[in-house]
């Protein structure tokens, strides 16, 4: 959890503007009482950590139990498929492949969703050979069927997040695994609280700015950070802004889509090539920082997941999002529209398997 300097009085929902990141509220019956909303200043935060993780504990477990011990002692287990009906999940098609679905959220209460969004939903497809991994994110504003829970909410078309918002974390699985048919093997839930210190125990990381802009919810005193264009080394605040960022640009949450795939590329490079691996003292701070914001099923195994996937660097990742149509209103919502016939194909790909398929049907 965040610690208490880290509170702040940035008051902004995950849902509290439209699907292009610029405007205010729409209102409408899906937006939870503010009353329930947590103020932290993390709450755009979109970076995964969680391949980071698997990956650099990986390296340490074979070099020492240290890391087995450190990451099965301080990462949180949760209920994901409690409550999910069997019969009503996709069947798995390629076997030995793995899918998961990470979960950005502004808080790691994975018991109390009251109020709280999704800010951040991917899904990594792991290939069968784990020679590569597949990172699909889903925008938030996406308009999808959301069923409904044990608790009675849901049973409509909506904002994918309010999946969360609804119900947790098991009418989230549901949700995508009824808009992808795609079934869920495993969760990972990223609170981005220490994201800063994930970042500064890697001593930074080199990101190309592709267009100059101003971060307007810094966390430099005035709450403004210049980003000029061009390639340049950001610490963890800077890299945390950069990640969050989407009031500056015009087609807003998709921007800031491609600027969390480009970060988890740079922390890769950066662990791969920064002598994070081989030392001890950088890899275990690393770990801890990471350990602290991570929250997954109580089936995954961490270790032997971090095994398979030790070989794994920023190349061999393939980000992606899944096809839109842009942008619009249905109702008082303003939303993301699925182009339902390319999303189709890319789900398709990632059920049998087919790396290069999905690659293909994401252009």
């Amino acid at each position: 959890m965040p610690r208490a300097d880290q509170t702040a009085e940035l008051n902004l929902s995950t849902n509290s503007e439209p699907a292009d990141g610029r405007g205010q509220s729409d209102g409408g019956e899906q937006t939870p009482s503010r009353s329930h909303r947590p103020r932290r200043r993390w709450k755009r935060i979109a970076l995964i950590t969680f391949v980071v993780l698997a990956v650099l504990a990986g390296g340490g477990l074979v070099a020492s139990g240290l890391y087995v011990r450190s990451i099965t002692s301080d990462i949180e287990r949760v209920d994901a498929f409690e409550g999910v009906p069997e019969d009503t999940r996709p069947q798995p098609v390629a076997a030995g492949a793995m899918n998961i679905m990470i979960l950005g959220s502004d808080s790691r209460d994975t018991e109390n969703t009251s109020g709280s969004r999704s800010d951040t939903i991917i899904l990594a497809h792991l290939p069968k050979d784990r020679a590569s991994a597949q990172l699909i994110s889903i925008p938030r504003d996406s308009w999808v069927h959301v069923p409904r829970s044990k608790e009675g909410r849901g049973g409509t078309d909506a904002k994918i997040n309010a999946a969360y918002a609804w119900g947790g974390i098991p009418l989230m699985v549901q949700t995508v695994e009824e808009f992808t048919n795609v079934r869920i093997d495993h969760v990972t839930m990223v609170d981005f609280a220490g994201f800063k210190e994930i970042v500064d125990a890697l001593g930074g990381v080199e990101i190309d700015v592709a267009q100059g802009f101003t971060s307007t919810h810094s966390l430099n005193p005035g709450g403004r950070r210049e980003f000029p264009k061009g390639r340049q080394t950001m610490d963890g605040a800077a890299a945390l802004d950069y990640a969050r960022e989407r009031y500056a640009f015009a087609n807003g949450d998709f921007t800031r889509i491609q600027h969390q795939q480009q970060v988890i590329k740079a922390i890769l490079d950066k662990a791969a090539s920064g002598g994070t691996l081989s030392n001890p003292g950088k890899l275990n701070s690393f770990v801890k920082a990471t350990a602290n914001s991570v929250a997954v099923d109580r089936s995954l195994s961490l270790v032997d997941l971090a095994m398979e996937l030790r070989h794994l660097r920023g190349g061999n990742l393939g980000f992606y999002t899944c096809p839109t149509k842009g942008t619009g209103r249905i109702g008082t919502e303003s939303v993301v529209l699925v182009d339902k016939p390319k999303a189709q194909r890319v789900f398709d790909a990632v059920r049998r398997d087919s790396v290069a398929d999905i690659a293909s049907a994401a252009k």
